[in-house]
């Protein structure tokens, strides 16, 4: 009888790290925190299943959408080892336990099925996370350590920071990818390009050049790129890899169109006519097991018996038959999904806040729901953030409204400026959440009104 993943657990952390992992569960003041990296962001029916039981019998029932794609346990009591094993059982760790950190590759969730594409990102993604687990050296890269790769999809998170970005355009014809360093395809435009086929060559040479360089205190690519200026880092890369690298001044190509903010709720086109995907927010990023099960249960009935998790905390069924859509957004939405963007706690994000954070200065999630209740009765939607503190964890990216606490239930308000850095313009001081409410409901007629 083959041994079980449990059985390979590890009798101590990888190595410190702040961050929860699968096998590094860090404590909260609501019990520990689990994290469970889903490649491309995918797992099985019988995996979240798994999980739902998981969260029920070693945590308090709370299980979470991240903003990569990933689940989150929270509350975990004292069996530690239980947990870890029951996941590791179910296929939800990695082949070799010192790669847990660093399996950090972000794909579009309609990958290898959207219309837009240019390519399949399917089989390069598999060969890089392979490489990611098995690559000895890159074990030591930070669990921040972050890369994302997209082929053109129209449904794909291009807002978020990474320190390796990978693209796909295409040139005079051809299809290339572009990539980037300590920012994002959505704003950056790319260093340079190299052909799709060279794309795991590239990582391996970027990540290589950056652990040979980076100090052990400079953990992202944006500290290595304060010491090695740009020219210098991307002239040894050149040296290094056996492809053509098109240097990004020489390229010629016209920018991408965002994806839409709301294209990720509700039913989304697929390549194949009869095929279509249906997505559900994740109501403040967090699922209950039931929600859980009863979602993987549909993904055997309507779909392909997976599930996808999105970077806007939301999850996706794919390869549901046309004729079934309605039946299908019905069953989620009374699961307790939001696939309707006219819901206003569609568009609305909170981090864990005070009830479960130290840091948190106010209860972001329970003001977030009395701010959804107001804007939905005002029949306002309004892409907001509540972050409990400064270090915005529920966000990887400035949103478009950051509300920013600074005692229970009093927050500043931010507007998003591309001029500004952080959360962008200081519009108002210690609000309510009432006040909040009637502000933007202000601002969002006055930017509709003639």
């Amino acid at each position: 009888m083959a041994e079980p993943l449990s059985a390979r657990i590890p009798a101590a952390p990888i190595r410190p790290s702040a961050c929860p992992g699968l096998l590094r569960i860090v404590p909260a003041l609501d019990g520990g925190i689990c994290r469970i990296k889903l490649p491309g962001g995918v797992i099985t029916a019988q995996q979240a299943l798994a999980v739902a039981d998981a969260a029920e019998q070693f945590a308090g029932g709370v299980i979470e959408a991240t903003n990569r794609g990933n689940l989150q346990i929270r509350g975990i009591g004292q069996d530690h080892q239980g947990l870890i094993a029951t996941l590791l059982d179910a296929g939800l760790g990695p082949r070799n336990p010192a790669s847990d950190d660093v399996r950090n590759l972000m794909l579009s969730p309609t990958a290898g099925i959207d219309p837009q594409q240019l390519f399949d990102a399917r089989p390069l993604a598999a060969r890089m996370l392979d490489t990611l687990e098995n690559h000895p050296r890159f074990h030591e890269l930070s669990p921040k350590f972050a890369l994302s790769l997209d082929a053109g999809e129209g449904l794909a998170m291009l807002d978020h920071p990474h320190d390796l970005w990978l693209s796909a355009l295409d040139i005079e014809g051809q299809t290339w990818l572009g990539f980037g360093l300590a920012g994002c395809p959505g704003t950056d435009s790319p260093l340079a390009a190299v052909p799709v086929e060279a794309g795991h060559d590239l990582m391996v040479a970027v990540l290589e050049l950056f652990l040979d360089h980076a100090r052990p205190d400079q953990a992202r690519m944006r500290h290595l790129l304060q010491n090695l200026p740009l020219e210098a880092l991307l002239d040894l890369l050149a040296q290094r890899l056996p492809h053509t690298l098109r240097i990004g001044r020489t390229i010629t190509t016209s920018r991408r169109k965002p994806t839409k903010p709301s294209a990720h709720i509700g039913t989304y086109p697929q390549r194949q006519p009869a095929l279509i995907s249906i997505g559900g927010v994740v109501p403040l990023g967090r699922l209950t097991p039931s929600m859980l099960r009863n979602a993987a249960r549909l993904a055997v009935e309507r779909g392909d018996g997976t599930l996808v998790m999105t970077p806007w905390q939301s999850l996706m069924l794919r390869n549901v038959s046309r004729e079934n859509a309605s039946l299908v957004l019905d069953s989620l939405q009374a699961a307790g999904l939001l696939c309707d963007a006219d819901q206003a706690l569609s568009h609305i994000i909170a981090c864990t806040g005070s009830a479960a954070c130290g840091k948190g200065l106010a209860d972001t999630k329970a003001d977030a729901l009395q701010l959804a209740e107001y804007l939905q009765q005002q029949g306002v939607t309004q892409a907001v953030h509540l972050s409990g503190c400064n270090r915005s964890c529920a966000a990887a990216h400035a949103a478009p409204i950051t509300l920013l606490a600074v005692s229970a239930g009093q927050y500043d308000l931010y507007f998003r400026r591309v001029d500004q850095p952080g959360f962008g313009e200081l519009r108002e001081r210690d609000l309510t959440i009432e006040a909040v409410g009637a502000l933007l409901t202000a601002d969002s007629r006055s930017n509709t009104d003639d």
